[in-house]
């Protein structure tokens, strides 16, 4: 039986982030992409965690590009954040042990590897290397923590509907679409 990605995250998020000091998530889509894990410190550092499976999903982190709105110029992903103009302060790559010849991978990333027991579902993690720090300003300075926190609990609700089943038996309006109360 293979280890599903969402049973790879709760094992990491569980053994490896402090829930009194970090804020944690998953999933989480901010900049111009999505994170599938985001840790906030409580002095508002910030690190992104990509989980790569395969050689091939690895690979194809390095061609993905964005169009900056203002400007209209196009830029790979790790060029971005190798240069700091990243809202995350360090960005790293968690994956199968051995699976990436280290050496392959940006040396501002850092790496984090895993081996999952099969026979006794446990999964244990190493930091092979530390993230380079990309910029020093913290996570608040560059995001809205009021919006922030908003998102937050909007997604919080839209997940429970989705716990309770509710989400295919109910018809909401687009919350774009409601105008706001005055």
């Amino acid at each position: 039986m293979k280890l599903k990605i969402e049973e790879l995250v709760h094992a990491y998020i569980h053994s490896q982030c402090d829930f009194e000091k970090e804020i944690v998530l998953t999933n989480h889509f901010q900049a111009d992409w999505e994170a599938d894990i985001l840790i906030i410190n409580a002095e508002g550092f910030s690190h992104e965690i990509e989980i790569k499976l395969s050689k091939s999903d690895f690979k194809n982190d390095f061609k993905k590009s964005y169009v900056n709105i203002s400007t209209g110029e196009k830029f790979l992903k790790h060029d971005k954040i190798c240069c700091g103009d990243y809202i995350c302060n360090s960005f790293s790559f968690l994956l199968p042990m051995g699976m990436i010849e280290h050496s392959a991978i940006p040396e501002h990333c850092g790496i984090i590897e895993f081996y999952h027991n099969v026979d006794s579902w446990e999964t244990e993690f190493y930091l092979i290397r530390k993230p380079k720090t990309v910029h020093e300003d913290s996570y608040w300075k560059l995001a809205d923590k009021d919006l922030f926190i908003r998102k937050m609990a909007l997604n919080l609700l839209y997940k429970k509907m989705e716990v309770k089943g509710k989400h295919k038996e109910l018809i909401f309006k687009n919350p774009f679409d409601i105008k706001k109360i005055k």
